[in-house]
């Protein structure tokens, strides 16, 4: 699938006419195309519905889904919550895209009430992984200020060399500038770009009639008194002219489509209107000011000519302020304007490079998972998975909170373990108040019944009863318990606790499964600026074998399928391809292999350094014929130093958020947490546990 986000270079360059333009293109080329608007934008006159969404409901066989209103946009980015305000933005997305093989993403258009338009845009489409086109407008700038403006506009962006930045489209171009950019009819780039990879992707003629409003639109602009509706709804004012004249010095502008405009006591001008309609000239209308109008005997002698079809509007405004606000008013297409919209998307259609795109949308694209894209689908996979899940840490404050957050979106029914009173206290001094249905459990009063399975679980260890009353102390052991004996259907832990004390109890009572080969090992997912990776394993193995090693990679790409990546697993060392040698760089290529015996449907490469697997000029460099380098999703670090070290690195210098450790190869989910995690690395933990527990049940 492909997803084009048009983003405008400034305000007026008719960004919903150029979207809906573009949709109508791509219907023509037998594509299945969906229109988004991701956040409403009423213009000033608007009171609702969004326009772009409404417009494109008309023309489509489908209803796109109602954008986010502009006040919950500022409320989220006042809160701080931008990341919430993405992941709503892809819950739209995923709404808006079922069923198409192209998605159209209007964009927002800066202005003096939304100034933050510019960053909207940017994250949105590198939340959506779409391709970018900016739209713009020549006005009164030469060809060469048009490029410098498209160059600029294009850094919002990553810049023009932005693998996502696909192009420009120039709107309102006057005929003289499109000819000479379009010979022959073969568009050609702007002179600054011909040594760029930056295409022209149509280029539009101005052409009043596609901004031309009716004089019933007039009408409702000014909130004018309709005298006479005539063929308001049909005719089209292309030109007005506020008359002062005498009617042999102005009768000139009497042509089609002009409207004219009088106070209503100059009935000279009334006159001339009148006898020009009545010679067959379709004027639009005959706007009168002034709050005067027509005189009695003035009327009698126009009816004729009033009859042929010629509106007459009277506006309470003196002439000046009259034509001024008709100078100010929006050239927005009207909702229920068909014909116009018709004109409008059919002219701007034939006036796009369409080769390029039929090339283009033929090409398969891989959608890359991006970090809201994940957290969104974390949450709603585990809202339908309905899993119960025990926090041993339950009156640690964080861990309080992201149950009482986990309860109220429904993403998992979550137990802590510990004393109501002391749990009620800790969110009463952290100003947050515990929902009705979080289930609160005593430890005092509950881990009795669970010495005599444990018991049992462990005999062959020579467990006894007094050493299982003694290790049922600790809240770990007895959530790991709780789900020995499939009271829960997951466990996190390790706020407070270190990776140990939430492991050891897992391997003990939950154990390894068979056909991992008794290996237990760990993946993290990080959410990178762009996209989500798949690291393993950072933070169990401290030098695992190459037969180990191979089904860390095998783990770790299954995980990445089950939470929407597609794993291209790179082995990573410190070496890439034959270049090194040494028994740790033959020990990944040794793993390499076994992967590619034991699951030939992985693609995976190896060894490859770091920088080699996940930047494509490198990658061109030294793995030119790698399927992996430089494209790599899964990251396989040879032992646990090196893993370990690069998550964190990359996670602090970075400032990326990383969502695990998260254990693979347990007979039940049990899933470890950061001591310095926040509240929402909690939350989403609870959630990949929840889907984990629901892929075991599958």
């Amino acid at each position: 699938m492909r997803t084009f986000f048009l983003a405008p270079t400034r305000y007026g360059v008719g960004l919903t006419s150029v979207s809906l333009g573009l949709v109508r293109a791509l219907d023509s080329l037998g594509l299945r195309v969906k229109f988004f608007k991701p956040i409403a934008q009423l213009h000033t006159m608007d009171k609702g519905p969004e326009r772009s969404t409404r417009l494109a409901q008309r023309i489509m066989d489908h209803e796109p889904p109602t954008p986010i209103s502009t006040a919950r946009v500022e409320n989220l980015l006042g809160d701080n919550k931008g990341d919430e305000l993405m992941e709503d933005i892809v819950a739209l997305f995923d709404e808006a895209r079922d069923g198409a093989e192209v998605v159209v993403v209007e964009g927002l258009v800066p202005t003096r009430n939304m100034p933050y338009a510019n960053r909207l845009n940017s994250d949105m489409a590198q939340t959506l992984n779409a391709d970018i086109i900016l739209v713009s407008e020549q006005g009164e700038d030469s060809l060469e200020d048009v490029a410098d403006k498209l160059e600029i506009a294009a850094d919002s962006f990553g810049g023009i060399k932005n693998p996502n930045m696909v192009g420009y489209i120039l709107n309102k171009l006057s005929k003289e500038t499109a000819d000479k950019l379009t010979p022959d009819g073969q568009i050609q780039c702007l002179p600054e770009f011909a040594r760029k990879d930056f295409l022209p992707l149509g280029y539009v003629s101005q052409d009043p009639a596609l901004s031309s409003p009716r004089t019933l639109d007039i009408a409702n602009h000014l909130g004018a008194e309709i005298l006479h509706e005539g063929e308001m709804a049909t005719r089209r004012v292309n030109s007005y002219t506020l008359s002062a004249r005498t009617p042999t010095n102005m009768i000139h502008h009497l042509k089609p489509g002009n409207l004219i405009i009088c106070p209503g006591d100059r009935d000279d001008i009334v006159l001339a209107t009148a006898m020009a309609a009545l010679n067959g000239v379709p004027l639009s209308g005959l706007l009168l000011t002034s709050g005067i109008g027509i005189s009695d005997a003035v009327s009698g002698l126009c009816s004729k000519a009033i009859a042929t079809g010629l509106p007459v509007l009277l506006s309470q405004d003196d002439s000046y302020t009259t034509a001024t606000r008709l100078d100010r008013m929006s050239d927005e297409l009207p909702l229920d304007d068909n014909e116009r919209l018709e004109k409008v998307m059919n002219t701007i259609a034939e006036n796009l490079n369409t080769r390029w795109f039929k090339k283009h949308c033929a090409s398969l694209v891989e959608r890359r998972l991006s970090p809201p894209a994940f957290r969104y689908s974390l949450v709603r996979r585990a809202q339908k998975a309905r899993k119960r899940i025990v926090l041993p840490e339950g009156d640690e404050p964080r861990t309080i909170q992201a149950a009482v957050i986990c309860q109220e979106r429904g993403i998992a029914e979550c137990i802590l373990l510990g004393k109501r009173e002391v749990i009620e206290q800790v969110a009463r001094d952290n100003g947050f108040s515990l929902p009705e249905g979080l289930i609160i459990m005593d430890p005092e009063s509950t881990r009795g019944r669970y010495v005599e399975p444990m018991v049992e679980l462990r005999k062959h260890k020579g467990l006894n009863e007094p050493m299982a009353k003694a290790q049922l102390e600790d809240t770990v052991v007895l959530g790991t318990m709780m789900l020995a004996t499939d009271e829960v259907d997951g466990l996190v832990s390790g706020a407070v606790h270190t990776t140990a004390n939430t492991i050891r109890p897992a391997f003990q009572l939950i154990k390894p499964k068979k056909d991992a080969g008794g290996l237990v090992s760990s993946v993290f997912f990080m959410l990178l600026p762009d996209q989500v990776l798949a690291y393993g394993d950072c933070a169990v193995n401290p030098n695992p074998n190459a037969e180990q090693l191979a089904n860390i990679a095998i783990q770790s790409a299954d995980s990445a399928v089950a939470f929407g990546i597609e794993p291209r697993i790179a082995m990573i060392s410190y070496s890439t391809g034959s270049s090194g040698i040494g028994e740790d760089v033959e020990r990944v290529r040794e793993a390499t292999q076994l992967v590619r015996e034991k699951r030939p449907d992985l693609i995976v490469d190896g060894p490859l350094q770091y920088d080699a697997a996940s930047v494509e000029s490198v990658a061109r460099s030294k793995a030119p014929d790698s399927s992996v380098a430089g494209r790599a999703t899964v990251f396989v670090f040879p032992d646990l130093n090196t893993g370990n070290t690069t998550y964190k690195a990359v996670q602090r210098s970075a400032n990326v958020i990383s969502v695990g450790p998260m254990l693979q190869g347990l007979n039940k989910p049990v899933n470890d947490l950061s001591r310095g995690a926040l509240v929402d690395d909690i939350v989403y933990t609870i959630a990949l546990t929840a889907i984990q527990a629901s892929a075991e049940k599958a």
